[in-house]
């Protein structure tokens, strides 16, 4: 497996982006919550990830984690942890607004730390790259979000099978209007038991992954809570797989 195929899927499993709607259900998923996933190549782990969401200070605040396997280390360690921080929702936008989104990622001899400030009120963003010392400002739109926390965002939307829908996401980089397809309804099976799901397709523009990794497809439960049990991307050879396979998620499963 190619280094550099891993961290880029590593990343899109750790900032997973996703798509907006008119409407959103109220409370789609427990507060505060924790997701662990496993990573795999072809079978082989090859690292894990942790996304938690809980209230910090009246706020919002999304906190993913990834970290290559022992034996990938060596020659290739992968260390990320990404935060979004948002702004208490009212209805319909009940997760809130973005106000910041802070990465910082040590990927093989790669090492990124920046932060996009959101001022929701002049519809502009401030990007700072720490390691760069440089700083640009840059105008979005009403309904942006950053890489992470358009995909909670996403998980209180409705989903209509055979339907498109898509969302303004700011990657520290340049503003995408990305499109998310849902695909169908499947019944899958996964170290936590079997789950009625709902797959939807990204169509990632964002830096070029979704050219760069091949197609990404993501199982969310088919129920209110929309929780990510399974993502999937093929690769130039083999594919990756971000299985569930523990956290907090559901008030009967710990």
């Amino acid at each position: 497996m190619q280094a550099k195929t891993f961290l880029l899927v590593v990343s899109f499993f750790m900032a997973a982006f996703s798509l907006s709607a008119i409407h959103a259900t109220a409370d789609a998923f427990p507060i505060p919550e924790r997701l662990e996933f496993e990573l795999s190549y072809t079978g082989i782990t090859a690292g894990r990830a942790v996304q938690e969401v809980k209230q910090v200070d009246g706020e919002i605040q999304i906190v993913s984690t990834a970290k290559s396997a022992d034996w990938l280390r060596f020659f290739f360690p992968v260390d990320d942890r990404i935060e979004s921080y948002l702004t208490s929702g009212v209805p319909p936008l009940h997760i809130g607004s973005p106000r910041l989104y802070h990465e910082r990622k040590h990927e093989g001899k790669t090492i990124t730390n920046r932060e996009a400030r959101f001022d929701n009120k002049t519809l502009e963003v401030t990007t700072t790259d720490h390691r760069k010392k440089t700083e640009k400002k840059q105008t979005i739109t009403k309904r942006t979000y950053d890489t992470l926390s358009s995909f909670f965002y996403f998980r209180t939307v409705p989903l209509a099978v055979g339907a498109s829908y898509f969302i303004d996401i700011f990657d520290c980089n340049r503003l995408w209007n990305t499109e998310v397809k849902v695909l169908r309804r499947e019944e899958i099976v996964t170290p936590l038991g079997r789950f009625k799901t709902i797959v939807i397709h990204p169509l990632l523009k964002s830096e070029g992954l979704f050219a760069r990794t091949g197609d990404m497809l993501i199982w969310l439960t088919d129920d209110e809570r929309r929780i990510p049990v399974q993502m999937k991307s093929k690769v130039v050879v083999g594919s990756i797989t971000a299985t569930l396979t523990g956290g907090s998620y559901w008030p009967d499963r710990k």
